[in-house]
């Protein structure tokens, strides 16, 4: 049997195709999310037949913070359910997951045998999440990437004490002015979403291990920046990006 899981997220939408016979994901893609997000995933599902053949699709999950909008699947799931469902397939050991997205990010306690425990969501405030990121890089002028990458070569530590977007964007101006480095106001971006993350998790009083899932998780410097915060080493997928898809379509098996 092959598995679609569809997680539509508020900047980029997700799918995962598993095949149930050699328990592993056949193919995996994502696109920016455009005004129709049944539009996105049909641009995805016509890749993936490109690169597959006329494989068929046996169930079908859909999650995300455009689920409500894709009526095609035969499921539809919160994504704590479908990051908690992929994360405690991929390291059975976890206890808790942080995931970053372009608008919220959560973080979810799991019980011994991977189901939700607990949970905290932070979808009223851009400050912990994607969207500070992508501001950040257009004040220095470069991509995600590039972002990171100026971070780690950071030298010395710069002080942010905004912990509201508008605010820190101001105060981002203001050290651009006052000739402070663009690698160490990146680094104290990171360090600033790591701190937010961190009186985030409080609540939950959490348990390592804990998986790093969404598109900012993989090599980044935000990581390296939370791994210090929560002084733990944090389990990355190879893939952070496409877990709730995975999640959706391990849910709908």
């Amino acid at each position: 049997m092959n598995i679609l899981g569809i997680d539509i997220g508020s900047r980029n939408t997700k799918i995962v195709l598993y095949d149930t016979q050699k328990h592993k994901i056949a193919f995996s893609a994502y696109k920016a999310t455009d005004i129709s997000a049944t539009q996105t995933v049909n641009n995805l599902l016509e890749d993936m037949y490109q690169r597959l053949g006329p494989v068929s699709i046996d169930r079908s999950c859909v999650t995300g913070y455009g689920r409500k909008l894709y009526r095609d699947a035969d499921l539809e799931k919160s994504e704590i359910s479908c990051h908690a469902r992929a994360c405690s397939y991929l390291f059975p050991e976890a206890r808790t997951v942080i995931d970053i997205g372009g608008q919220d990010s959560k973080i979810i306690s799991l019980n011994a045998d991977g189901s939700v425990k607990d949970f905290v969501m932070n979808d009223k405030c851009a400050a912990g999440t994607g969207r500070f990121l992508e501001m950040t890089a257009m004040r220095l002028m470069c991509d995600l990437d590039s972002l990171s990458r100026l971070a780690s070569e950071s030298d010395q530590t710069v002080p942010l004490s905004s912990t509201c977007v508008v605010f820190a964007e101001s105060e981002i101006i203001g050290l651009l002015a006052g000739g402070h480095k663009v690698e160490n106001i990146a680094r104290a971006v990171n360090m600033s979403i790591a701190k937010r993350i961190y009186r985030q998790m409080a609540p939950l009083q959490c348990e390592t291990p804990i998986v790093f899932t969404g598109g900012v998780a993989q090599g980044t410097d935000l990581a390296f920046c939370i791994s210090n915060i929560l002084a733990t080493k944090l389990l990355i997928p190879d893939d952070p990006e496409i877990t709730g898809a995975l999640g959706a379509a391990l849910i709908a098996l």
